[in-house]
């Protein structure tokens, strides 16, 4: 179910003038298309702030929203709610694509309450907010460097056309084991969700800079995946 956001700042109706918080797109007292906001797309749907959402209900909610700003409905109202339409329109395609993605859905909220999310943030060293030029996980420093190693061994090997089955074999057990970690790192994203979602001021806190540990770890891989199959030409 979609909750009413208790803690929303009431806005009053263009058309009946009643204060509500339940949707930014329509009133749910006249049921008027109302402006675009700058609302967050959680409150799009009426949803708190939590990781976890019910997909289900999130897509069905998305096409019943889609239907009530479809233009045809608004094919006789007055060119002002007409543009509102279109902009709502933008707005509710955003969110849903935003909130449907876990990933995205993660890095959204937690961008939301406070925390840098991105490559621009992700080389630095967060505990002395200083530079980390390597950005290497710890864990993964030696077989980075060997990785390494081995993607210029295949981009030289390209290059004067030779083929080495042994290196790209290599790379492919590589690719396949930082694929694993990064389902790894999903994983351990959900567990957080559940401490944030249930937890105290303190609870959450200590999750979030977790979530953003593995968002930057995840990203990382990614990178590193990316460049295997660049070299590998998948």
């Amino acid at each position: 179910m979609f909750k009413v956001l208790d803690s929303a700042v009431p806005i009053a109706c263009w058309s009946c003038s009643v204060g509500h918080v339940e949707s930014t797109l329509f009133c749910p007292h006249c049921s008027k298309i109302q402006p675009p906001s700058g609302s967050d797309y959680f409150h799009v749907f009426g949803l708190e702030h939590e990781f976890n959402v019910d997909l289900a209900a999130l897509e069905n909610e998305f096409h019943r929203l889609s239907r009530k700003l479809h233009p045809d409905r608004f094919a006789r109202a007055g060119e002002i709610e007409q543009q509102w339409s279109l902009a709502d329109t933008a707005l509710l395609n955003d969110a849903y694509r935003t909130l449907k993605d876990p990933i995205s859905r993660t890095e959204y909220l937690l961008k939301l309450e406070g925390a840098e999310i991105g490559e621009e943030f992700s080389g630095q060293d967060r505990a002395t907010n200083g530079k980390n030029p390597s950005r290497v996980p710890a864990d993964l420093l030696e077989e980075v460097f060997e990785l390494n190693m081995q993607l210029e061994e295949m981009r030289m090997a390209r290059k004067t056309g030779e083929e080495d089955p042994a290196l790209e074999s290599s790379l492919k057990e590589a690719k396949q084991k930082f694929d694993g970690l990064t389902v790894a790192s999903d994983e351990d994203l959900r567990n957080l969700w559940k401490v944030w979602d249930e937890g105290d001021a303190t609870a959450r806190q200590a999750a979030q800079k977790k979530m953003v540990a593995l968002l930057d770890r995840r990203r990382y891989l990614n990178n590193l995946v990316r460049d295997v199959n660049e070299v590998l030409g998948a």
